[in-house]
């Protein structure tokens, strides 16, 4: 019966650059392509998408009056436009829509603010992994965002990777760690796979070698629950190779 009434609500997103794009791809294995709504200020982007996953290439005047829920994939600087683009639609409207931002820094106040009338709006910040349905999204609800708002939000995000809700005053160090987090880890990667290929693998080895070693020791963290430094301390034998590794790290 909930797979039903998520399937009945309409989708929009406006905005399908990385991020918008790595939602809908996820959104549409949960609600069908059929219900997704998908609008870009560049309109080949969209519409490349929607062939992609079955979907309804739209603008931002159907997607506000048509939607339930409306992802606003637009950068906290496009928002202001946009949103007072959106502000007399979204107040026409019979049944109020909910609004999902993901612009960053951009608090739940401010966009009451910029729409100048209120209606149940939740603030997410997803990351890049969620284009391969290994995302960290973080969320914060407003005000006026029912139980069976928020249970389907969490439903339809579900494929796109593990969310986590915060209140709102933490979105922003949270952001921080798991939004920015991905280009931290990718140099520590790179760092590694230069490590690699200074002693003599092959390019493709050594990234291969990195990235499935991230991967898998984030799993045993995440599987096992255990600290960190005991996992680190398991791999560090007396007087060898690793401990050394460590020394160096540390310094």
């Amino acid at each position: 019966a909930k797979a039903m009434v998520i399937n009945m609500k309409k989708i929009g997103f406006i905005g399908t650059g990385n991020m918008g794009s790595a939602l809908a791809r996820a959104v549409s294995k949960k609600a069908g392509g059929e219900r997704l709504l998908l609008a870009n200020r560049t309109p080949q982007k969209s519409e490349a998408l929607a062939i992609e996953l079955g979907a309804l290439p739209a603008d931002n005047r159907q997607v506000a009056l048509e939607a339930d829920f409306i992802f606003l994939g637009v950068k906290p600087q496009g928002l202001p436009p946009l949103l007072s683009e959106l502000s007399p639609l979204l107040r026409s409207r019979k049944e109020p829509a909910l609004l999902i931002s993901m612009a960053a820094g951009t608090s739940i106040f401010r966009i009451k603010e910029l729409l100048s009338f209120s209606c149940p709006i939740i603030r997410i910040m997803p990351n890049t992994p969620a284009a391969v349905g290994e995302g960290m999204l973080l969320y914060s609800a407003g005000e006026g965002v029912s139980e069976q708002d928020l249970e389907e939000f969490r439903s339809l995000l579900s494929d796109a990777g593990k969310l986590l809700a915060l209140p709102e005053e933490q979105l922003d160090a949270g952001s921080a760690l798991s939004g920015c987090g991905p280009a931290f880890v990718c140099l520590f990667a790179e760092a590694l796979a230069d490590g690699g290929v200074l002693s003599g693998l092959k390019r493709q080895d050594a990234l291969l070698l990195a990235a499935q070693t991230l991967l898998g020791t984030a799993k045993l963290l995440l599987v096992s629950g255990k600290h960190p430094g005991e996992l680190k301390d398991q791999v560090c034998s007396p007087g060898g190779t690793t401990i050394e590794g460590v020394r160096q790290l540390e310094e």
